[in-house]
């Protein structure tokens, strides 16, 4: 079995991943950056540390999976986004790493960006058609409109301040949740028995494909510092926002592109509470709008996207006779 090993070093966690000639994901190993309890991440020069200590145990993970493959290229994510500024030190650790195989070995070596793997991440499996679509890229770090034409990202707009992780980060750890705190601020706003009230307006502008979410952070924390309402309506009140927000995002881009599929990547995206969200508030609103997610186990930072990447690169430079 010939695969590209792909390896993936951001803010949040460290990953590494291989993938088969048939675009399937064979190994696959992940661990969240260490962060204490209250605070809201690591500063770069902490989580580069971290990610030099986990990345052997990442590896190990994926030992038995790969004892009997040929590794024959390696893919790493080298910065945030296909910006020619575009930098953080978290991903020279990936890099570094990539490099280290790729000599060892002595087998190619390709780059790409955070993002790029995101978006790779969410095609595999072939849910989608193949055509230009919109991509919205949702974490900590970014919320990002995207149209996207092979491997050619076009930014249309996303978030003019916060970023949806963001929110999500800061609104739970102010609730006293750990960081990250999206998967239990889902569920906080799953146990609200409620009804959902939509009391936080969404800000829009630039012809609906840029969004403010900042006011929205203000507003959370007066409620959590007032105490007059429970975390778990909180909790609830700032996805339906989301939802909300994503939907307008969603729609304003296809409407500005001519698209009919739209992909939502990222660690928010992994959401089952705004995935459903999502798709009754467009079912609702008859936006013709195909909406497709990734494996949620590939929303999040992984490296699968950028071992897919890989691959694809392997391929066509095989094609090609180099």
């Amino acid at each position: 079995m010939r695969v590209t090993l792909g390896f993936d070093t951001s803010c949040y966690t460290t990953s590494a991943a291989a993938v088969n000639e048939r675009g399937e994901v064979v190994a696959f190993s992940r661990m969240l950056l260490p962060v204490e309890q209250g605070q809201r991440g690591l500063r770069q020069s902490e989580a580069v540390f971290a990610h030099v200590r986990q990345m052997p145990i990442v590896m190990d993970g994926m030992r038995e999976a790969l004892k009997d493959a040929q590794i024959v290229a390696v893919c790493a994510s080298s910065k945030p986004r296909d910006e020619k500024n575009s930098y953080m030190p978290v991903f020279t650790v990936g890099l570094g790493h990539a490099h280290v195989v790729a000599d060892t070995l002595n087998v190619p070596l390709f780059e790409t960006s955070h993002q790029q793997g995101h978006v790779a991440a969410g095609l595999i499996g072939g849910r989608m058609p193949d055509e230009p679509f919109v991509a919205l890229h949702l974490s900590g770090g970014t919320t990002e409109l995207l149209h996207c034409e092979g491997e050619k990202l076009t930014l249309l707009g996303g978030s003019a301040d916060l970023h949806a992780g963001q929110l999500v980060d800061r609104i739970g750890v102010a609730l006293g949740l750990a960081f990250p705190a999206g998967p239990s601020l889902e569920k906080l706003a799953m146990a609200y028995e409620g009804q959902v009230e939509s009391l936080l307006p969404v800000s829009m502008e630039k012809d609906g494909l840029n969004c403010h979410l900042s006011g929205v952070e203000t507003k959370a924390q007066q409620w959590i510092r007032e105490g007059k309402m429970s975390p778990e309506q909180i909790a609830a009140e700032v996805f339906d926002l989301l939802s909300r927000t994503v939907a307008r995002l969603l729609a304003a881009a296809c409407e500005k592109t001519g698209c009919r599929c739209a992909l939502v990547v990222g660690g928010v995206a992994s959401s089952t509470l705004l995935r459903r969200q999502l798709v009754r508030r467009l079912n609702k609103q008859r936006k013709r709008i195909a909406v497709y997610f990734g494996e949620p186990k590939y929303s999040a930072d992984n490296a699968a996207g950028v071992a897919a990447i890989g691959m694809k690169k392997y391929l066509m430079e095989q094609a090609r006779g180099e």
